[in-house]
């Protein structure tokens, strides 16, 4: 992967050198990649049931607690 860089004006008037883009093509090599990682039933339960609190639930831990909620 070559990292390209462009000339472009900033804001005060100068040129400026930024990056091109730093992704490789292509796609995702497997999306539920998550799933052989788990080996019985029980550990896929507790997993979803972790996902769904993460997002669905008002107690939130740590740094995503929120002071105010969305």
């Amino acid at each position: 992967m070559s990292t390209e860089k462009l000339k472009k004006k900033g804001i005060d008037g100068k040129d400026v050198e930024i990056l091109g883009t730093t992704y490789e093509p292509g796609k995702p090599e497997a999306a539920d990649k998550w799933r052989s990682k788990l080996r019985t039933k029980d550990e896929m339960i507790n997993y979803l049931k972790t996902a769904e609190r993460y997002w669905f639930s008002d107690d939130w831990y740590g740094s995503e607690k929120r002071k105010t909620p969305a």
